[in-house]
């Protein structure tokens, strides 16, 4: 298990830096998640779910839907995160680049701005990351991550968290805040935990938006369309609980049917949407993370 979870780490740890050397201007989001998702399968683990590409306010959960021709522009704040899988076993990382020429596009204290979001959502990783130790409560890793935040004059995004995870399980019930709250919940040995601090300018709050473009797996239900029977079987075998997307399952000669079966498995409740988050006063955000596996004295970093 410790080796299946090392080998995930150590994978999107290269394809983490690859991806931050690859990304640039006109560069199409959807040519990002592919370059992303097809090094993690090189490398000899899966996507643990498909990867995020959130630009300046959009917070969490866009990743490049089928035919995709959005296009990340100079200036832009890139949160990329990704993750991996070795049977089940999860890494998840994500780290925040300003792309391209940014003088051209952004005045110089916007530029001052975005570079310290950037690094004040690193410095809240690593306060959280020296926190964590076996017995050490939730609360006090929230309390790490918020005053970090606090002292540079930010904002935690407060409704966002870290999460603990289990094999095939991204979410296993463990919710790592981001912010100061009484959580007395104590961390164990072996715990493996993604931390992930989100920090803005801006209100510290997400909201959905209706686009939806990840979707999880939640439970059998009779189907109507033998295609949409179909499709949920496929989504339990491959996926188990991991998240996937639309892209995954579509190619121009089913995309019709995908689009209906999709659609009634949305609203059967069989599979969880994913909604699009966004920073409510429309400011900019920055995100960094890593996943750790809690220990007596301290915590192994797996995606360094």
């Amino acid at each position: 298990m410790i080796e299946a979870y090392e080998k995930s780490g150590k994978i999107v740890s290269k394809v983490r830096k690859m991806a931050t050397d690859y990304i640039e201007a006109d560069m199409k989001i959807l040519e990002l998640v592919d370059f992303v998702e097809s090094n993690i399968i090189e490398m000899g683990a899966k996507p643990a779910f498909p990867c995020n590409i959130s630009i300046n306010e959009i917070t969490a959960h866009y990743t490049a839907p089928p035919g995709d021709e959005s296009i990340i522009k100079d200036g832009d704040l890139v949160k990329i995160d990704l993750g991996a899988h070795v049977d089940g076993y999860i890494a998840d990382s994500a780290i925040t680049v300003l792309v391209g020429d940014s003088d051209t596009v952004l005045t110089e204290t916007e530029n001052e701005l975005n570079h310290k979001l950037i690094q004040t959502a690193q410095d809240a990783l690593e306060s959280a990351i020296n926190t964590i130790k076996a017995g050490v409560e939730l609360g006090e890793i929230g309390t790490a991550i918020e005053e970090t935040i606090t002292q540079n004059g930010l904002n935690p995004v407060s409704n966002l968290t870290g999460h603990g995870m289990d094999q095939y399980i991204l979410h296993s019930g463990i919710s790592v805040p981001n912010i100061k709250e009484v959580n007395d919940h104590k961390v164990e040995e072996g715990d493996v935990l993604a931390i992930e601090p989100f920090v803005t300018n801006g209100v510290g709050w997400v909201s959905d938006i209706p686009e939806v473009h990840i979707f999880r797996f939640l439970r059998d239900r009779p189907m109507r369309m033998v295609q949409a029977k179909k499709l949920l079987h496929s989504i339990a075998m491959d996926f188990r609980n991991l998240p996937f997307c639309q892209r995954w399952l579509t190619n121009e000669n089913n995309e019709k049917h995908i689009n209906m079966a999709m659609r009634q498995l949305i609203n059967s409740r069989a599979i969880y949407p994913y909604h699009v988050l966004k920073e409510k006063s429309d400011a900019r955000v920055a995100q960094a993370e890593h996943t750790v596996i809690v220990e007596a004295d301290g915590c192994k970093v797996i995606t360094l």
